[in-house]
């Protein structure tokens, strides 16, 4: 067996990263095992790696805890690499607990729009050599927090992700948190000098490829149309019995110095809520601001919903987000995101929001805010991040342009790029929203599986979003 493979693994515990060294020198198709005592995820360190790399294929642990790779593993990255001469190659593996409990970690195919700079490949990857010399040679930039980010962009420009699902090796869980306690990390202000060096990497990126856009909106004819009302609230709902009142209500007691309703629209596969909920809405029948759907179709998913409201001929001519299991922070939200849309000029107002137990008692991180949006960088930074933030609020005909895809996750985030993409999307800082997580979230605690197809279907998303931006920006140049 030749030794082909030159393998770095950075420092941890130096039992662990003992065992690692001394597993791997034991294969025979290892020719090489260094070891990095500065982070992986720093550019230097990267090149470094790139320049000291002298195997055809070069091995990286991206954690440093023991990882047992799996009878044969190497080689079979080797042989599939060799197969499709991709980049870069990686796999799905085993997570084992302290107690000794295994579990699947399956990982999910790369795309175009996997921009994510959290996008989990797992914690062992094969480069082909070449392709991580040449990728390491072409980063600009020096961070200390986006290094691999840069890097695997930089490859990405040139070079195919192969994705191999077979468990190939076994991993030590280092994080045991719900999926639903992750979601924030990103905007957690703790995290603001990696977000800023991750959405400089990605900028760079999107101008490489030809998707940037710069800062210039048309204007948005706002005062256009005929509505019947100034705003609509807009409640998707299905089986929320225990949080659909306390919706309604905190929608129905928005003061405005304009006329507003409020839509509460119906989906799943019944047509229709079976726990109470359908009833609940019930009880608001003589407020006649309120205007419940309930399709009698049986295919709509949130996405669906909202269409079905924004197409409505008693829609107004903005339309305000209020999910069933939320609440607005005070009796002014309503008017304040209707009053940024004149002072921004703008196709979509995002609030921001605090995130509470079903109680209203503070979860950290508490305020969320999204400040990394700007006027000059957001609609490219939004392609990166997996969220826009809360409360949305769009100018109907924009949606009646647009239409959301009829699914149940990533809808308004679908919604959210392609406007941005054409129009200027505005920002409030004020807390304007509680965001409450219990037990029944639809994303608290997801399945490998479902947070997976989840993951998947948003990298499709920015996909289709990335080639629809570089189409426009090759006929502008026309």
């Amino acid at each position: 067996m030749k030794k082909i493979i030159d393998c770095f693994v950075p420092q941890g515990v130096a039992e662990e990263t003992n065992k690692n060294v001394e597993t791997l020198k034991e294969l025979d198709i290892v020719n090489r095992v260094m070891v990095v005592e500065t982070s992986v995820k720093s550019s230097s360190t990267l090149r470094d790696m790139a320049q000291q790399a002298e195997a055809p294929y070069t091995l990286l642990f991206l954690k440093n805890q023991f990882i047992n790779m799996g009878y044969l593993a190497l080689e079979r990255m080797v042989q599939i690499a060799d197969i499709t001469k991709a980049g870069m190659t990686y796999s799905d593996h085993y997570n084992v607990s302290a107690e000794g409990i295994r579990t699947d970690a399956p990982v999910i195919d790369y795309q175009k729009g996997s921009l994510r700079d959290d996008f989990d490949f797992g914690s062992v990857l094969l480069f082909r050599t070449d392709a991580l010399k040449d990728a390491a040679a072409r980063m600009k930039a020096d961070y200390q927090a986006a290094g691999f980010y840069d890097l695997r962009l930089k490859m990405a420009e040139k070079e195919s992700f192969e994705h191999i699902n077979e468990f190939l090796y076994s991993e030590v869980e280092l994080d045991n948190r719900k999926t639903g306690e992750k979601l924030f990390d990103y905007v957690d202000p703790r995290n603001r000098a990696s977000q800023i060096e991750m959405e400089a990497a990605c900028t760079e990126y999107l101008k490489e490829v030809g998707a940037y856009l710069e800062p210039q909106f048309p204007h948005v004819p706002l005062d256009g149309g005929e509505f019947e009302c100034e705003a609509s609230i807009m409640i998707p709902v299905r089986n929320r019995i225990r949080t659909i009142r306390d919706a309604i209500n905190s929608a129905l007691s928005q003061q405005t110095n304009f006329k507003y309703n409020v839509f509460v629209v119906e989906n799943g596969p019944e047509c229709h809520s079976t726990d109470g909920t359908t009833e609940a809405v019930d009880e608001f029948k003589d407020d006649p601001r309120l205007i419940h759907i309930i399709p009698t179709r049986n295919d709509l998913g949130v996405g669906g919903s909202w269409n079905m409201a924004a197409h409505h001929p008693q829609c107004g001519k903005f339309i305000v987000q209020l999910d069933s299991d939320d609440l607005y922070s005070g009796p002014d939200t309503l008017q304040k995101m209707v009053d940024a849309f004149y002072e921004q000029n703008c196709a979509m107002i995002i609030g921001s929001y605090m995130l509470t137990d079903i109680n209203l008692n503070i979860l950290p991180p508490g305020k969320i805010d999204h400040k990394e949006w700007t006027p000059e960088n957001g609609r490219n930074n939004a392609l990166r991040i997996n969220g826009l933030g809360a409360p949305r609020a769009f100018f109907t005909p924009a949606i009646r342009e647009i239409n959301l895809p009829n699914v149940n996750y990533g809808e308004d985030y679908a919604l959210g790029l392609a406007i941005s993409r054409r129009y200027q999307i505005g920002r409030i800082y004020d807390v304007l929203y509680n965001c409450r997580r219990w037990d029944d979230n639809s994303d608290g605690n997801l399945s490998i599986e479902k947070e997976n197809r989840n993951n998947t279907y948003k990298d499709r998303i920015r996909t289709w979003e990335l080639l629809a931006r570089i189409a426009m920006n090759q006929k502008a140049g026309q």
